[in-house]
């Protein structure tokens, strides 16, 4: 399991995370969600490994993540962050199988590369493998940085009873309706396998769909935690992004939806005016002057 367990971050005086309890768990699904600024980001490069708590601990299978050597971390989890810079004239398959290639795996080159092919076929970006990364589109380069984290995923674990984890920060931002289907399957794959995945976003609904479990921050704080049916109700959430927010569910006691507080705003009717000619007559359907 992967914990946040009392964890504080203070950086330049700024408290970004107060006493964090917050818990991914093998097998599950486990979404961060909370306004702007309320410091998923933060917890999740905490849990990466990539920042040091102020105070508290982040813990894998209970083994503090600075006690963990980089080549088996490398090994237990991969990480897609919310942007990346890549500017050497990579091809897309090339920077997938860097998720296969770097030390502490022992893949030749042929399996890297197999392996790296069938991570991009599993978010659709298989067809455009020799395309260079730099000349990709916002959303294609990020499935192909969740092929590379599926690609390094795919290699055999060193011990069947360690966790394995999938950390994704706003993995389907930039991205269609076809697209972010094939991106959630993914995640939901990776859960089936026994892995934790752990993902921030902000769209409520792409959330309530994939997540077991949820914990939502606010000013850096827990502010609840539990499934998405306990955590998206409509005083936590209205309290939490300071607007008026109303669920829904779907029928047949299925998992709850969102609409930002504009959808339920009454429009005014718009008012038609006829185009005019250059005498202000009135022109009909056709152009012609209307008597």
């Amino acid at each position: 399991m992967l914990e946040a367990r009392d964890l504080t971050v203070t950086v330049n005086g700024n408290t970004l995370l107060r006493q964090v309890d917050a818990a991914a768990r093998p097998g599950h699904v486990t979404v961060l969600i909370g306004p702007n600024g309320a410091g998923k980001s933060t917890l999740l490069r905490v849990l990466s490994g990539e920042l040091a708590p102020s105070s508290g601990q982040a813990l894998l299978d209970g083994r503090p993540l600075a006690a963990v050597p980089a080549a088996e971390l490398a090994r237990r989890r991969a990480v897609v962050p919310q942007a990346s810079v890549l500017t050497f004239p990579f091809t897309a398959l090339e920077v997938a199988m860097l998720g296969i290639t770097v030390p502490g795996f022992e893949a030749s080159n042929a399996a890297a590369a197999r392996s790296a092919l069938e991570a991009l076929e599993a978010v659709a970006m298989a067809p455009l493998a020799d395309r260079l990364y730099v000349h990709l589109s916002g959303g294609e380069r990020q499935r192909v940085h969740i092929a590379r984290a599926l690609c390094q995923l795919a290699a055999p674990p060193s011990h069947a009873d360690f966790t394995r984890c999938f950390l994704l920060d706003e993995p389907t931002s930039n991205l269609d309706l076809a697209h972010q289907t094939l991106v959630l399957d993914a995640l939901r794959r990776q859960a089936a396998r026994g892995l934790a995945v752990l993902a921030v976003m902000h769209d409520l609904n792409l959330a309530a769909a994939l997540a077991d479990d949820m914990v939502l921050l606010v000013r850096g704080e827990v502010a609840a935690r539990g499934s998405p049916a306990e955590v998206l109700r409509d005083e936590l959430l209205s309290a939490a992004y300071g607007c008026q927010v109303a669920a829904n569910r779907v029928p047949d006691g299925g998992r709850p939806y969102v609409l930002p507080p504009a959808a339920f705003l009454q429009r005014p009717t718009p008012v038609l005016s006829r185009p005019r000619g250059g005498n202000g007559a009135d022109l009909s359907a056709t152009g012609h002057p209307t008597q």
